[in-house]
């Protein structure tokens, strides 16, 4: 088949969005005939050497910028969202004349994740997969409490653009002649559905190569002492200050606690660490090199990972394939990553739920190695099961066999 895929982030070896823009492109073009549009901005350089040590030549690159203010995106946030929204729009003419040349099968729109904005491609006479996309995941309520006014500020623009967006008539007719959409938990689906979405399916978007697994693998060591470890940007939503209030309610005296990382909540975070009498226990450190960051992970006996929103965390998929246990909280993207067998997820009613909830889990793992030994390695199999893009890229090329098999679109008229 001829595929076409729009991904406006798009990179080799880099994780989150860039990531998978290039492995969906990458693994699909080892079965299908794949042209990708994107933007020459960040990883046109990356790509074009990778593509020269790794020739493939059914995968092609169509690199493409706004005509007017091509670098809008660097102006800050807003600007940047401006920019994907009018890029998305441009992608369409693009496409069609592609199409007119090319005659393609489907079409995929694969980054950004992002549910709330359009891809005009629904505009093309094939059909199209829409997604994953994600983001219609809040903070409950209960946990604004402990939210900066600043914070609370944030939140709230977040669901009001979020708002805008699924109100959007383009991002309605996205969801509605979509063929397919998939998205990346059930929270963002229900949001979907309520945009007019006929067909829609969970599936998360996160996944490791081959090299991360084979190096993730090597970093499985033994924990010289009880050690939790945190990883990521230090922002309020990503729940870091419930880890340390369960550390401090766990009370493990011979236990540490590491948080790696940097973000504007650094210091709310070390001086609630001397609040809560613990920060002899905890150490700040700043963001390492990935290896280094990686070696960190892989000995501490569990990953804590107490994000309040997350649409899917790479890093608890990083923690499973080290053989590291996770605790995360029963909500968003890990939640879906994480189960029984590979960790404990908490459930999160108020932040004094979820603290208990967590200490527990901390106290359950530190007191029993043969456990977090038998959830390491379920973690492992996990992955390489179900979340490795060696394995995504047959599925996605099943996917787009029965799309086109079917031979209709949404509204029930026939591809042409």
């Amino acid at each position: 088949m001829k595929v076409l895929l729009s991904a406006y982030a798009c990179e080799p070896g880099r994780g989150t969005e860039p990531g998978v823009g290039w492995n969906t492109a990458w693994e699909i073009a080892k079965y299908q005939e794949v042209w990708v549009l994107t933007r020459p901005d960040d990883g046109r350089e990356a790509i074009e050497a990778e593509l020269q040590r790794n020739p493939n030549p059914n995968l092609h690159f169509v690199y493409f910028t706004l005509p007017i203010f091509g670098s809008l995106w660097r102006k800050g946030s807003i600007a940047f969202l401006i920019h994907y929204y009018f890029w998305q729009l441009q992608a369409f003419f693009v496409a069609r004349r592609l199409h007119a040349e090319i005659g393609f099968d489907v079409a995929h729109h694969v980054t950004f994740v992002r549910h709330s904005a359009p891809s005009f491609l629904t505009l093309l006479p094939i059909p199209l997969i829409w997604g994953p996309v994600g983001g219609g995941e809040s903070a409950p309520a209960a946990f604004w409490q402990d939210f900066s006014w600043r914070n609370k500020v944030y939140e709230v623009l977040r669901i009001a653009a979020r708002w805008v967006g699924e109100r959007d008539p383009f991002a309605r007719m996205t969801a509605q002649h979509s063929t397919i959409v998939r998205a990346t938990t059930e929270d963002t689906a229900i949001r979907i559905r309520q945009m007019g979405a006929q067909q829609v399916e969970i599936y998360p978007e996160a996944s490791l190569t081959k090299e991360e697994i084979v190096r993730l693998t090597q970093c499985d060591r033994d924990p010289p002492v009880v050690r939790f470890i945190s990883m990521g940007r230090l922002l309020h939503w990503k729940g870091f200050h419930l880890g340390l209030r369960a550390f401090a309610q766990a009370d493990l005296l011979d236990a540490e606690y590491l948080v790696l990382g940097d973000g504007p909540d650094r210091q709310r975070l070390e001086d609630l660490a001397i609040e809560l009498g613990i920060a002899d226990r905890v150490k700040f450190v700043n963001r390492l090199p990935r290896d280094e960051a990686l070696q960190q992970l892989g000995s501490c006996t569990a990953l804590v990972h107490p994000s309040l929103h997350d649409s899917g965390g790479w890093v608890c998929l990083e923690a499973m394939m080290a053989a590291r246990p996770v605790i995360c909280l029963n909500l968003g993207g890990p939640a879906i990553q994480v189960t029984a067998e590979t960790g404990v997820r908490v459930d999160a009613p108020d932040p004094d739920g979820a603290t208990r909830g967590l200490a527990a889990a901390m106290v359950k793992l530190a007191t029993d190695p043969s456990l977090c030994l038998s959830m390491g390695r379920a973690g492992q199999r996990r992955v390489k099961e179900f979340y490795n893009w060696e394995s995504r890229g047959p599925q996605i090329c099943q996917l787009y066999e029965d799309v086109v098999t079917a031979n209709l679109l949404p509204s029930g008229s026939i591809v042409r």
